[in-house]
C-alpha cells in the first residue's frame, strides 16, 4: 500500500514521546489485545474476526472529546456505525489519577450519560493495549477490517479544533472509511494526522 509521504511526515512530527514498540502497519494485521470492559468481562480483538472494528480513544475530560460527544456527533456516527454490524469499542488509556481516568461504573455511568452507542468500553489503565496501536491524543482512530487487517488509522476528521461549530465543517475520515470497506473497496485515506488530547499515559508503567 503505497502513502503520501507528506501524511507520513506529518504523522511522524506529531508523535508524541512513548516507549519504543513495534507501530501498527496499515494493511497488516491489528495488533492483537486483551482488556477488561466496563462490566468487568475481558474482551479480545480476536473475538471479532469477521466483522468490522472501530476502536476510539476517549478522554472524558478533554475539549476536542466533550465536542464530539456534546454535540452528539460521535454518539451519532456509532449508531450508524453498529447499525451496519460494525463493533464499536471505545477505549480509556487515562492511567489512575490522570485525566480521563474511570473505573468500571464510572465507565458506564458515563456511557449512559452521553448516550454513547459504542458496542463496549474498554478499560486499559496500564496503557497496554493504547500503547501497542500507538494511540497518542483522544480521540485517536482506528479501522480493522473482517480480516483483522488495520485499515485507517488517525484523527476522527479534518477539523483540529475544540470548537463544536467546525463540525458543520467536517470531513469525517472514519465515516469515509466505514464506507469505503462497506462497500468493500480500499479506504481512499487510510492515514491522517490524529489531533486532541494527549492520552494519558503514566509514564511510570
Amino acid at each position: 500500500m503505497i502513502l503520501d509521504r507528506r501524511w507520513l511526515l506529518a504523522l511522524a512530527a506529531a508523535s508524541i514521546a512513548a516507549p519504543a514498540l513495534a507501530a501498527p502497519v496499515l494493511g497488516q494485521p491489528a495488533p492483537a489485545f486483551q482488556a477488561v470492559d466496563a462490566d468487568g468481562r475481558t474482551r479480545s480483538l480476536a473475538e471479532f474476526r469477521g466483522k468490522t472494528v472501530v476502536l476510539e480513544w476517549t478522554n472524558n475530560g478533554c475539549p476536542y472529546v466533550q465536542k464530539h460527544y456534546n454535540s452528539g456527533a460521535m454518539q451519532g456516527l456509532q449508531k450508524q456505525a453498529t447499525r451496519d454490524g460494525v463493533e464499536w469499542l471505545t477505549i480509556i488509556s487515562s492511567a489512575p489519577g490522570f485525566q480521563g481516568y474511570l473505573t468500571g461504573p464510572q465507565a458506564r455511568q458515563w456511557k449512559t450519560k452521553v448516550g454513547a452507542a459504542s458496542s463496549d468500553v474498554l478499560l486499559d489503565p496500564k496503557g497496554l493495549v493504547g500503547r501497542a496501536y500507538g494511540a497518542r491524543a483522544t480521540p485517536h482512530m482506528f479501522v480493522i477490517d473482517a480480516a483483522g487487517r488495520l485499515v485507517y488509522m488517525g484523527g476522527i476528521d479534518d477539523q483540529p479544533t475544540p470548537d463544536p461549530e467546525s463540525l458543520k465543517v467536517a470531513k469525517n475520515y472514519v465515516a469515509a472509511a466505514l464506507a469505503d470497506v462497506k462497500a468493500g473497496r480500499a479506504v481512499g485515506r487510510p492515514l491522517t494526522q490524529a489531533y486532541g488530547c494527549s492520552v494519558k499515559y503514566n509514564s511510570a508503567d
